[in-house]
């Protein structure tokens, strides 16, 4: 079987500011590679750069955007172009031949109409190899512009190179200088370097070498065929050169494009299901979402050692490190699924985001070449907790950890980009006092779940005093619940609940939510939640009475409609909005507690309503490989409700039969529930 014959890369593709279907991009690279390419179709809607439904082209640029709400770093276009190359996007633009696109995993070819040109590009781990042809003879070019801020580009005739760099870096939070090197090696005689030319905001005119904003240069062309390699890196040009170097290992560019496609058909084949062709799509293409973040950000030096940039200091340090992810979103399912199909990958990528805390002293809340404020509080602790727990991380390496995560679960960090919000209030209150803090109910939520993630660490490696205090702190969740309305609710420095309280109001107290979606997160302790409620049988008409709301909201704290709003009022599942992270585990509830049939159910029926292989087949931001992973969770009949317990959640699948690293499962008669040595234990064939 050909998995790859099953991938949309597109799929979720189809989004706006307003209204998200995915906000993904169709991205060309290797699993979890440094460099990603996708196709730019009209840069004026800034990091909505591309549409699948634009019949425009402004060229291939190369990405590491992990989110538009994020934006890109370390970004640049590439485009073929003829007779009078234009810098200008509105000036380069081309439409292309839909017939002749191709967007795979690991290979992209289009046709620029207006330059009788074909582009094709398959990945190297730091770049890719790429070829161009041209139709007729006109004056051809190899263009290469900007996205943003300062570029410089320089062409080493001698050598046949061209080195460039950018400091393409959106959403600054802090005095970071991150930049992206890159390196262009091509054949000799194939530059005309006559008649290359540079570009900016004054102008074209000859030269090889142009350094400011707005800036491009236009490569002239001695051949109708060319191909060429590139490389980039986040420490210097000679390190692209260097990295070049390193990935310049294959025969040919067919060769290298079938190694790309074993390769991407070895993680897809990672799990195997029988299913109708619609569900067989759709898995395969969340399956390849599923390892596109987050990105590898270290380098190998002369010497064959790992080293990266430290954006916390503008250094270059020894040790691996990874970049482009948002935790708040991805520790819900992207890490439990890694630790049953990826367990080296997974110890890895961890080890990648403690080095942040290594470098500067904190560990990352959402990181994108750089540390970004995005969303509340440490989800990190989730991760780490769940890779403890399933010994994925042991040692020194979790001792490390551990350390990181008591300085900022109490600690106020000197900036917003590290932290949790609210901290000392939190220490000396038991909660986020929603009087001084926005989105104060789920800082505490966040905070007392993420104090259970230290407390099973702590355990782990032995500290049983500080086990015991994160366990106790771990019970906060219940300083803010309202048992006269069976909501988590904002309560003041004084112990005042907020008045006016209505559950649909979104904002204010609440992330993305309102007291709805918010409630339920106590993953931790849902046994403790039941009897904030009065027992299980209460609970679970409460999880009724959540489905069978009616599907509205007020805007509330937000003022505005944010989109998610929208994307929960576009479904039929009352006010589960699994179109956004907080609610992926309140359907597994269900099952959690005894009542299965109706967990299937709403399972069913989102999957089935919600997600599809199509360009919209997404029913909000897909985030990281998130969404993605909710969706295969959902077919294979187990999910994570709450990491950082070695156990998993069984509801019954949604296909026909399950292979995991090609030992087929079938627990769903099992129980409520499986650990995770258990499933191992079946995965293995032990």
């Amino acid at each position: 079987m050909r998995y790859l014959n099953y991938v949309n890369t597109k799929q979720g593709s189809k989004s706006t500011m307003r209204f998200s279907h995915g906000n993904t991009l169709p991205l060309v690279q290797r699993p979890f590679g440094f460099a990603s390419f996708a196709p730019q179709t009209h840069s004026d809607r800034g990091n909505w750069y591309y549409h699948c439904d634009d019949m425009s082209l402004e060229g291939i640029r190369l990405t590491h955007q992990p989110s538009p709400w994020i934006g890109d770093h370390c970004a640049i276009v590439m485009l073929p172009q003829s007779e009078t190359p234009n810098l200008d996007p509105w000036g380069r633009w081309s439409g292309f031949d839909k017939k002749s696109e191709v967007l795979m995993p690991h290979y992209l070819k289009y046709r620029f109409n207006k330059y009788f040109s074909t582009f094709e590009l398959t990945p190297t781990e730091y770049g890719a190899c790429v070829k161009i042809e041209f139709e007729k003879d006109f004056d051809k070019y190899l263009s290469i512009a900007y996205v943003s801020g300062i570029c410089g580009y320089e062409y080493d005739a001698e050598n046949n190179r061209l080195l460039c760099y950018t400091d393409c870096n959106y959403r600054v939070a802090n005095e970071t200088h991150i930049k992206g090197y890159f390196a262009f090696q091509f054949d000799e005689d194939t530059i005309d370097i006559e008649n290359t030319l540079v570009e900016d905001e004054q102008g074209r005119r000859r030269g090889l070498s142009i350094e400011g904003e707005k800036t491009g240069i236009h490569l002239a062309l001695k051949k109708k065929n060319i191909q060429f390699t590139l490389a980039t890196s986040f420490i210097s040009c000679d390190q692209a050169l260097l990295n070049l170097k390193n990935d310049n290992n294959f025969e040919s560019f067919e060769s290298l494009k079938q190694y790309n496609e074993q390769l991407w058909e070895n993680y897809l084949s990672r799990i195997e299901i029988s299913a109708d062709e619609d569900t067989m799509r759709t898995f395969y293409s969340c399956m390849y979402r599923s390892f596109l973040y987050p990105h590898k950000a270290y380098e190998i030096d002369e010497n064959g050692k790992a080293i990266h940039y430290a954006p916390c200091d503008d250094s270059v340090k020894e040790g691996i490190r990874y970049t482009d992810n948002g935790f708040w979103d991805t520790y819900r399912t992207v890490y439990p699924f890694y630790a049953l199909v990826a367990k080296e990958e997974c110890r890895e990528i961890i080890e990648g985001f403690i080095q942040d805390y290594i470098d500067g002293g904190w560990l990352p809340c959402w990181t994108a070449g750089d540390a970004k404020k995005c969303m509340p509080s440490t989800a990190i602790d989730a991760v780490i907790a769940d890779a403890a727990v399933k010994g994925i991380l042991s040692g020194e390496l979790l001792e490390t950890a551990f350390r990181g995560m008591e300085i900022h679960a109490n600690n106020d960090s000197p900036l917003p980009v590290y932290g949790r919000e609210g901290c000392s209030d939190y220490l000396e209150l038991g909660y986020v006092p929603s009087d001084k803090y926005k989105e104060s109910v789920n800082l505490t939520l966040d905070a007392a779940y993420f104090d259970y993630c230290l407390a099973t660490v702590a355990g782990i490696l032995g500290y049983d005093d500080k086990k015991e205090k994160y366990l106790t702190r771990a019970k906060n969740y219940a300083n803010i619940f309202d048992s006269e309305t069976g909501f988590m609710r904002g309560k003041d420095s004084q112990g005042n609940f907020r008045p006016g309280f209505d559950p649909i109001s979104w904002g204010g107290d609440y992330t993305e939510a309102a007291a709805w979606q918010t409630s339920f997160a106590v993953q931790h302790d849902i046994e403790g939640l039941a009897q904030l409620h009065g027992g299980k049988d209460k609970l679970v008409e409460k999880l009724d009475a959540l489905f069978a709301a009616p599907v509205e909201y007020r805007v509330g704290g937000y003022y505005i409609t944010i989109h998610e709003m929208e994307e929960m009022a576009a479904c039929d599942w009352g006010q589960c909005a699994v179109s956004n992270q907080p609610s992926f585990h309140i359907p597994f509830i269900y099952a959690y507690l005894g009542e299965k049939e109706k967990a299937d159910y709403w399972i069913k029926k989102i999957s089935s309503e919600g997600f599809s292989y199509r360009d919209d087949g997404f029913p909000g931001d897909e985030d990281n490989g998130s969404m993605a992973l909710w969706y295969i969770f959902s077919c294979l009949g187990i999910y994570p409700i709450c990491p950082g317990k070695a156990e998993y959640t069984i509801t019954t699948p949604l296909v026909d039969k399950v292979k995991i690293l090609g030992r087929e499962i079938n627990i769903s008669n099992i129980g409520n529930t499986i650990t995770y040595d258990n499933l191992v234990k079946i995965i293995e064939n032990k």
